[in-house]
Parts: structure tokens; sequence; C-alpha cells
């Protein structure tokens, strides 16, 4: 990323959405073209570091928006979910090279590592694509309507802690674990936690996934 690319510049934020307890999408007007699974830095001014958000809009939305949920000992979400509309952040162009295809794949999440497989979704990559969504409560399937209506039988919900009709009661692992056979030929994606990330692609391995057709993003 060159220093142009990653300058914060201001931007009037034109969303301020708390979409489930202590978890928001907050917008922008799209002043760049992108690729979907792309990334932007983040702020609330020019001296403090920014943080790292994939970008969960469609790359001919008009708005950019990203996702978080507020981390109790963090220094940027608390002071993020108390903007509204009409407020300022300073925002990155978008960067970055978890970059989603119209090749067969499927996409594996936890929490709002569901961003960037949203923003794949509003851009129409969704054919030939499978997702496994994993949560630990009921509530935290963000954007479950529009993933469901555009992927049908191929979206996977999994909850490790509440149970549901349609809902896969275990955690992504679990669900990939039981699956009788995984394709070969295909890519996956996984975006979530460490722990998770490295949980699956290590499963994926194990059960013949060439290591090259792994891609892994990483949200600390």
């Amino acid at each position: 990323m060159s220093n142009a690319e990653s300058e914060l510049k201001p931007q009037l934020l034109t969303r301020h959405e708390e979409i489930a307890p202590g978890v928001f999408v907050i917008g922008f007007k799209r002043q760049h073209d992108f690729k979907p699974g792309q990334a932007i830095k983040l702020g609330i001014d020019q001296e403090q570091p920014p943080r790292i958000y994939s970008i969960c809009s469609g790359a001919n939305d008009d708005e950019l928006s990203v996702l978080f949920n507020i981390k109790e000992d963090g220094f940027l979400t608390p002071k993020l979910a108390e903007l509204s509309a009409g407020d300022t952040v300073f925002a990155s162009a978008p960067y970055g090279t978890f970059l989603g295809t119209n090749d067969p794949a499927w996409w594996i999440a936890t929490g709002t590592g569901i961003a960037p497989f949203r923003s794949m979704v509003r851009s129409g990559m969704t054919r030939s694509k499978t997702l496994v969504h994993g949560v630990r409560h009921l509530n935290q399937f963000y954007f479950q309507d529009d993933l469901a209506a555009a992927l049908g039988d191929s979206y996977h919900r999994c909850c490790s802690a509440e149970q549901a009709d349609g809902v896969y009661a275990g955690r992504v692992t679990a669900f990939l674990a039981g699956q009788p056979q995984l394709p070969q030929d295909v890519r996956y994606y996984i975006c979530g936690q460490a722990t998770m990330a490295v949980e699956v692609r290590d499963l994926l391995i194990a059960k013949g996934i060439p290591f090259g057709n792994i891609v892994t993003e990483i949200y600390f």
C-alpha cells in the first residue's frame, strides 16, 4: 500500500446503525472503486493509529460501509459507536488481497468476519458459492436475510450456544468435520479470529484440501 493510498482523509458518515447489541454498520459516500473482499483503515482523527476493517458494502453501492462490534478494552470501537450520521471519520482508500472471484468457492466466516463475504454477495459473486457462517448466539447472524436470499441452500448457519430450526447446533469446525467430502478443486476463504482460522485451515488440510487453495483473513 503506497503512502497516497494509506493516507487518511475525512469522510462524513451517511449511516450509523446499531444492527445488534453493540454491533454497528457505519458508512460514508464511496469515493473509490474497490474489489470485494478489500478493507480500509479507519480512525476518528489523524493522530491516533487507525484500525483495519473489511468493507461490507457492494462494489457498486453508492455508500462504502463497514461492520464492527464494540471492543470494551479497545480504543477505537467505543468512540466509533458514539458517533452519529453527519459526524466525521478518517478513512484510507480500499486495499488488500483477500479478493472474491466468480469461480466456485467455499466461504467460511465467524462473527464480524462475515463482512467481506457480504460485500462479495452484494457484488453479485454468488454463483457456485457455499457460505458457512458461525456464531455463538442467534442474534449474531449479521446480514442473514440478504445472505439467505442470495445463496439459498448454500448458506449454512452454525450456532454454538443456542438452537433454532434450520441452524446447525455447533461450531463451524464441527460442521466442516461432519461433511463426508469437501471439493478438492475450489478455493476456501476463511475470515475470522486467528484461532478459528488456524483450526479451520488445519481441518481442511486434514480433509485433503491443498494448502494453496486456502485463503485466510485474520480479524483481531
